[in-house]
């Protein structure tokens, strides 16, 4: 086993390497939704595309999506609501039919990115390799998706002891082949029930399927990359995390960055007037129904204690 250790007797940071051949099995998992969504656009030009295609694809980008911002983010990660029990499992099990890893291994990661945000232990800062355009390509990269190729393991025993503490959390990791393998066969079947055909299998399998879990994928990556790189940074934080609003609908709000990482446990992302933040939304709907409670919601004066404004004045 390897490790880093930090601190005398802490839990190292990383613990233990994945092993070769699930590391080429994640590989393919990147790889192969990437091929998909290279040749979407030759396939929608001529044929292959139909509204049910669309409408799965959208309803599955949707259910995955939510269940990684609303899910393995804001409230497994960070917090930042209660939810009962049900709905905890299901939103582990919605967050892990992203393809994005199993609900324990994607929290202690995103706990450890938070611990040491573009400093040495981020397991995918873009600021690891020096300022130069050539050290910044490399950081890209690296942040973007080249992390998910390194063997070390954050350590799931210093980062999500919580978690590895839940049955239910326990199990639901335990099945993340069975979550991959529905989120990717679902959209086939329903494809093939909805239009009666094989081809309504196979295009179901590709658009709803495949590109769906490429487009997400590289959202999910972008906020890592680009999130840390370029945009607004309104609220004092400790890294150089920024708002990016071109990605903040297809993100679901994650990437009002710079806000999050300046208030971590925060239920909302997008806390100014107009900063489009539907994972938020549909927390105030679940709170309004009773299934979530004690959200903690932003307020004014958190806001002008975080601005940068205030630390200036």
């Amino acid at each position: 086993m390897t490790g880093i250790s930090v601190g005398g007797g802490a839990e190292p940071i990383t613990f233990g390497q994945r092993p070769r051949g699930a590391t080429a099995l994640v590989g393919t998992f990147v790889i192969v939704p990437m091929v998909a969504l290279a040749i979407a656009v030759p396939v929608a030009w001529g044929w292959g595309l139909s509204w049910i295609d669309v409408a799965l694809a959208v309803f599955f980008y949707c259910l995955s999506g939510l269940g990684v911002t609303i899910g393995f983010h804001r409230y497994f990660t960070h917090g930042a609501f209660k939810a009962k029990r049900a709905l905890r499992v299901a939103l582990a099990v919605a967050g892990s039919m992203a393809v994005q890893g199993p609900v324990i291994r994607w929290v202690a990661d995103h706990r450890r990115h938070h611990a040491y945000a573009d400093r040495e232990g981020d397991p995918h800062s873009p600021w690891l390799f020096g300022t130069s355009p050539i050290a910044l390509a490399r950081g890209f990269w690296h942040a973007h998706m080249g992390w998910l190729f390194e063997r070390d393991l954050t350590n799931a025993k210093r980062f999500a002891p919580d978690l590895r503490g839940d049955r239910g959390i326990r199990v639901v990791d335990r099945l993340f082949p069975v979550w991959t393998a529905t989120t990717l066969l679902m959209p086939a079947l329903l494809g093939g029930l909805l239009t009666w055909s094989w081809t309504g299998v196979l295009t179901g399998f590709f658009w709803a399927g495949l590109v769906r879990v490429a487009v997400l994928h590289h959202v999910t990556w972008s906020v890592n990359s680009i999130c840390h790189m370029i945009g607004e940074r309104p609220f004092r934080s400790r890294d150089r995390s920024a708002n990016f609003w071109p990605l903040a609908l297809l993100s679901f709000g994650e990437s009002w960055h710079n806000s999050h990482h300046a208030d971590p446990t925060c239920a909302r992302h997008g806390v100014r007037r107009g900063q489009i933040d539907i994972s938020a939304r549909l927390i105030w709907l679940l709170e309004k129904l009773g299934w979530v409670y004690k959200v903690r919601w932003p307020t004014p004066r958190r806001l002008a204690k975080l601005a940068v404004r205030s630390a200036e004045e």
